[in-house]
């Protein structure tokens, strides 16, 4: 990497401990364990190498659906596609590794959510390695509660404090400005935080910053899914509930940057679709009525808003 005490071990081992938090945290409320499915793909068999841990609940009493993924993979050229953001990177070797997570939960009152904690570095002989941290979080509800999102903005606000009063204001326009699906002029759901390429801080600051995100998402999303998951509904809000995810669909087909690194850079697909939800639904040129609690999710939740 770089001289510096920290290395890409140190990472590595962190985000498996993330990782095993957060799945521990997860079934604690759910009540069914994971399917844990460990994967390596050596070199020679595509563009990169590597492995990773994909921890997948279906059918859970709570989560509908989810996935908390770790990969670490490394190709020998970096992909002009995968470099157009940087095209001085492409053709140099790289290393990525993170860990992400998306979670659907049955209850259409408790909101989808969605975490990436990431590092990449790309090398080159004769030149300075260039690496960055990745990352964030954000919420997207279906029915919106207000004490819910400052709760998690709140949670987000926090985990950026010790690094800095400009970060916070930064990284949550820059969730705003990502999640934002052009085709439909609306935001995927209420934002969070949101940083790419972040290096500023020197190494081992930018990590700890990292770290903080990681760290924050359990005390962030477990006590908003424990207060809704035994909240009563019926057919008409599941059925809003499906139409709501054809938008995650949308954006993460289209955007996400994630999403299109993965797939062009020849990821695992079932790792990289694991944030796929279970059952959607589109429908043609549909509006919700006015005065009902669908139209209020458009109102006074899916537009900016200073939540802390």
């Amino acid at each position: 990497m770089v001289t510096t005490s920290l290395t890409s071990a140190d990472v590595k081992t962190y985000l498996l401990d993330l990782q095993a938090r957060i799945v521990a945290a997860i079934e604690q409320v759910d009540g069914k364990s994971f399917l844990m499915d460990q994967w390596q793909r050596p070199h020679g068999e595509g563009p990169i190498a590597g492995g990773g841990i994909s921890r997948i609940l279906e059918e859970g009493n709570v989560i509908e659906r989810g996935g908390v993924g770790f990969s670490h993979v490394s190709g020998t050229a970096l992909p002009p596609s995968a470099a157009a953001n940087r095209p001085e990177l492409a053709g140099r070797a790289w290393e990525a590794m993170g860990v992400s997570l998306v979670l659907h939960p049955r209850n259409p009152y408790a909101p989808t959510v969605h975490m990436n904690v990431r590092f990449f570095i790309a090398s080159a002989e004769g030149k300075e390695p260039v690496w960055w941290f990745g990352g964030g979080m954000d919420l997207t509800p279906y029915y919106g509660d207000e004490s819910d999102v400052r709760h998690f903005h709140q949670s987000c606000r926090d985990a950026l404090a010790p690094f800095g009063d400009d970060l916070h204001p930064r990284f949550k326009k820059w969730c705003d400005d990502y999640f934002y699906l052009k085709h439909r002029k609306e935001p995927r759901g209420v934002g969070g935080i949101f940083f790419d390429d972040f290096h500023e801080l020197g190494l081992e600051q930018s990590f700890a910053m990292m770290k903080n995100v990681g760290d924050r998402f359990i005390d962030a999303y477990i006590p908003i899914l424990a207060k809704h998951k035994d909240t009563p509904y019926g057919e008409r809000e599941r059925d809003f509930q499906a139409y709501r995810r054809g938008r995650y669909v949308e954006f993460n087909l289209v955007f996400d940057r994630g999403t299109l690194f993965g797939l062009q850079s020849g990821g695992r697909t079932e790792s990289i679709l694991m944030s796929m939800p279970p059952i959607v639904k589109w429908r043609y040129d549909w509006t919700p009525e006015t005065g009902t609690p669908e139209a209020a999710l458009y109102s006074d939740f899916l537009v900016p808003r200073e939540w802390v």
